[in-house]
């Protein structure tokens, strides 16, 4: 397994300087927000040159760009289309700086259209994506989130459309809090197209989910290392952690956690 953080633990830190953190507290790889206002320079408008300075100044520093994270959605039709768009455009910004996957929701199903609508249109826009990601290397995954929190709808989505280049992030915390499965249901559901995941705890108040460290809330990510050794998962395990404690802070303590649990489940 390997492990990386999303940007929004460093949103106003340079590339060079998320690529430093990443060294300094032994993570494998880092995943660039894109069009959030992330100070690292990877965006969809970034020219040729700036886009292969940033492939080499991660594949200099042994850092891993392991994903690209977008906020593209498919499932209301008035802007299905442009979001289509803008999936092929990050496809192609993830070739161009060497990372191999890029995370799509679901987004939300508009009021009064069926899920099995919504389901078609994932599915048409996702493969209208595909062929691109299969020719650039890119693996489009598509995140357990928003109104597709229920790993079956996912599962649905990405086995209609049938492509190696369509898979799966798992955010672990969703399909628990949201999406009415267990760790091991989502797991088993999710396990031939699982290529990403996003990991961090949280704490179900009454009102709100609260941050927590990874170990100490609702969410049994020791668990989610156990599934995933048995399977001799080798790809990254991405801590999403936004607007929560200082970077120096979660990023050695999270960390530090995750691989403990991987020592004790080998």
């Amino acid at each position: 397994m390997k492990y990386s953080f999303m940007t929004f633990s460093c949103p106003e830190a340079t590339l060079d300087e998320a690529l430093a953190m990443a060294q300094r507290y032994g993570y494998d790889g880092i995943e660039p927000r894109i069009g959030s206002g992330h100070k690292h320079g990877i965006e969809l408008t970034a020219d040729a040159s700036s886009r292969g300075a940033a492939r080499s100044r991660a594949e200099a520093a042994g850092i891993a760009l392991c994903c690209l994270a977008t906020s593209c959605k498919y499932a209301d039709p008035s802007t299905a289309a442009d979001q289509v768009a803008e999936t092929l455009r990050a496809i192609d910004l993830a070739a161009d700086v060497g990372s191999p996957r890029i995370r799509v929701f679901g987004g939300p199903i508009p009021e009064g259209r069926s899920r099995a609508d919504s389901v078609a249109l994932l599915v048409e826009s996702l493969k209208r994506v595909a062929d691109r990601a299969a020719a650039r290397g890119v693996t489009v995954c598509l995140e357990t989130h928003d109104d597709w929190c229920d790993p079956a709808h996912v599962a649905e989505v990405v086995g209609v459309v049938g492509s190696a280049a369509v898979a799966v992030n798992w955010d672990v915390m969703h399909p628990v809090r949201a999406g009415g499965s267990t760790m091991d249901e989502a797991f088993a559901t999710l396990r031939p197209w699982i290529r990403h995941l996003h990991v961090h705890d949280g704490s179900r108040g009454l009102t709100a989910l609260k941050m927590v460290p990874i170990g100490t809330g609702d969410f049994d990510h020791r668990r989610v290392v156990e599934l995933l050794a048995g399977i001799g998962y080798d790809g990254y395990l991405s801590g999403e952690w936004i607007r929560w404690e200082p970077a120096e802070v979660h990023l050695p303590r999270e960390l530090a956690t995750l691989k403990r649990y991987e020592s004790e489940v080998r």
